[in-house]
């Protein structure tokens, strides 16, 4: 069994017992870590993609240490003006081993639940809230026929955009002298 997890911004094809180094993540050495963002799990049966996560999976891993990569030099340089800098760089990472892939986690179901409860609640609150504005919408019909009349000043717009285009302006005649 296989799973592509996302974490740090970038993407891992990770197995159980498998070591890996992703961008430094703040947890202390031999820490329990679980990555639920998981994109896909293969097994014998098939794969199972998320949209764009897998719900409910989660893959659960050992900080193993954390650490800086070796260093990178960086140069720079701008020619012509005696200017160049020298520097190094080195990464932080988080050294992670693969304990355990699991397809549904045991404390996802527990939370749709908790979900749902809060979304019927808001969905049973929004009629009465769509009710108030149908109210004041039928108690002023009067202002809306007011608001309907300043449209009679946009007919001369239309008059001014039919008028003939301009003569075209004749460049003035070059002069010409006589050679003798």
């Amino acid at each position: 069994m296989y799973a592509v997890v996302e974490t740090g911004g970038k993407q891992y094809k990770v197995s159980e017992g498998d070591i890996i180094f992703v961008e430094k993540l703040d947890v202390e050495a031999d820490a329990k870590v679980t990555l639920d963002k998981v994109l896909a799990i293969g097994s014998d049966k098939g794969i199972k993609v998320g949209t764009p996560y897998v719900k409910g999976a989660a893959v659960e891993a050992k900080a193993l240490k954390n650490g800086k990569a070796k260093k990178v030099l960086v140069m720079t340089y701008k020619p012509k003006k005696n200017e160049k800098r020298k520097m190094g760089h080195r990464q932080p990472y988080t050294q992670l081993e693969i304990v355990k892939i699991a397809e549904k986690a045991a404390k996802a179901p527990a939370a749709d639940k908790a979900e749902a409860k809060p979304a019927a609640e808001k969905k049973a609150a929004a009629p009465k809230k769509a009710a108030a504005p149908k109210a004041a919408a039928e108690k002023k019909p009067a202002a809306e026929k007011k608001a309907a009349a300043p449209k009679k000043a946009a007919a001369p717009k239309k008059a001014a955009a039919e008028k003939k285009p301009a003569a075209e302006k004749k460049a003035p005649a070059k002069k010409t002298t006589k050679a003798e």
